[in-house]
């Protein structure tokens, strides 16, 4: 009888994860989508347009995602707030948001313009140069409105209201396609900008999406009570902004460790051949499309964490903990054993260049080794996240990428030191052991905490 109650909970607690990581998967294939579109469509126009995109990215994306990553302390801050009664508090934690996204956007912002520097020292060549510049300058524009957008849907989505910002990127998506068209080939009159199109684009998708999210949190049933806009400004609270970034500086710095830590691995192959950095990036893009349904139960678990402990109920936190892990492997078993099954005709998607495919498919398998890891760590992050436990994110994150994954990755890639070195798959062998590594010590983490007294874990989550 015990064992049904307790399946019975579990499989509760599931279908609410899924109800509310659904929408948020959806909102991140749309978004990634739009990256996608702009490289395929800059690409008919030139090859230096479709490079300069994937310049520009590298730049673009460690830069907003360190913004990105701070405002990611409301989430869980506003879902403990509605979980405890206390949403009267919520519009407070909004309206401080804005603060940290008007700090972001004045040093990002400069860094972003005076990227020229760095792209006019790469010695590439200067038409590259030229577009990569011009296209981030385009792309400034958005930044605002990219954070803007992010501190409304922090709000949606800590209330656990996920939706809206599944509809409304889809509806980005949809916006950015003829933009693209108009603006990179030159219709209707306007001149062709090529890539330099592309960063227009984005930011005119951007600034509308953003003022659809900010719309919907003014107009929404359901947030009217917050009275988030009976006063849009309010003074910086320093206490309030002190406990956001404090929440939010450590995933921020995650979030950039992260990216540099791919971007450096492409850097490190480019010497051993254009073939071999292709294999790695049709694994890494494989790879990074699967795991958006991880990170999305992930972003999910961190949601309900957040809530069921602001209800003080920490039992439905343990029970949301488990069912999140064991639905994410779960999906894991099934998309591993497709990568697996599938490993050449997921290359030839990508290439027709035989040896290419033959290298892809065998780091394919070691990326399905990898998403096992890459669940467990995820999932257990959102987990901490919804306890507000982030500065342990953090130290496991730099020790397991930067002390085990890249030192060992790079051994076993381009040296002779253990073994003769093994290329891209070194790589992806110390991706598996730093992943897996990071997935043992983040459950540890999260168990210990659940261990603790109630009385202890509500009273530490109160002063936070």
């Amino acid at each position: 009888m015990k064992i049904f109650i307790r399946w019975e909970a579990y499989h509760e607690q599931a279908k609410k994860l899924i109800a509310i990581a659904l929408p948020i998967l959806l909102a991140q294939v749309a978004q990634n989508s739009m990256g996608l579109v702009d490289t395929i469509m800059a690409g008919r126009v030139s090859a230096a347009d479709m490079a300069a995109i994937s310049v520009g990215a590298s730049i673009w994306f460690p830069l907003v995602l360190f913004g990105h990553g701070l405002l990611l302390a409301l989430p869980p801050t506003i879902s403990y707030l509605n979980g405890s009664g206390k949403r009267d508090r919520i519009a407070h934690q909004v309206r401080q948001g804005l603060w940290i996204v008007a700090g972001c956007c004045i040093p990002l912002g400069l860094l972003i313009y005076h990227s020229d520097i760095v792209i006019l020292s790469m010695d590439m060549e200067a038409k590259l140069a030229d577009i990569t510049i011009r296209y981030l300058r385009a792309m400034l524009f958005s930044l605002p409105a990219y954070l803007l957008m992010i501190n409304f849907r922090c709000l949606s989505d800590g209330i656990a209201k996920t939706k809206p910002a599944m509809i409304i990127t889809s509806f980005g998506l949809m916006l950015n396609i003829p933009l693209n068209y108009i603006l990179i080939y030159g219709k209707f009159g306007i001149p062709a900008f090529g890539a330099v199109g592309c960063g227009i684009a984005t930011a005119i998708v951007n600034w509308a999406m953003c003022l659809m999210m900010i719309l919907y949190s003014k107009r929404a049933r359901n947030q009217r009570d917050l009275k988030v806009f009976e006063q849009i400004i309010e003074k910086p609270n320093f206490a309030t902004l002190t406990k956001l970034l404090k929440l939010g500086f450590p995933i921020a710095i995650a979030l950039c460790c992260e990216v540099a830590l791919f971007a450096l691995t492409s850097l490190f192959l480019s010497p051993l051949g254009a073939d071999v950095v292709a294999s790695h990036q049709i694994t890494l893009n494989t790879s990074s499309f699967i795991f958006m349904l991880p990170m999305s139960l992930g972003m999910a678990a961190t949601i309900l964490v957040g809530q069921y402990l602001g209800e003080k109920a920490p039992n439905k936190a343990k029970q949301v903990s488990y069912a999140a892990l064991i639905v994410g492997l779960s999906l894991t078993l099934f998309t591993a054993l497709l990568t697996i099954l599938l490993r050449e005709q997921i290359a030839m998607i990508f290439v027709k260049n035989v040896d290419v495919i033959a290298m892809a498919g065998s780091l394919l398998i070691l990326a399905a080794l990898y998403q096992f890891s890459d669940t467990v760590q995820v999932i257990s992050s959102g987990v901490l996240r919804g306890y507000k436990d982030t500065q342990a994110i953090l130290f496991i994150t730099l020790f397991c990428y930067w002390i085990i994954g890249m030192p060992l990755g790079y051994t076993l890639a381009m040296t002779d030191f253990i073994v003769p070195h093994l290329g891209a798959q070194g790589f992806w062998i110390g991706f598996v052991a730093s992943l897996t590594t990071a997935a043992f010590l983040l459950i540890y983490r999260m168990i210990n905490l659940q261990k603790q007294t109630d009385e202890i874990l509500l009273a530490k989550l109160e002063k936070k």
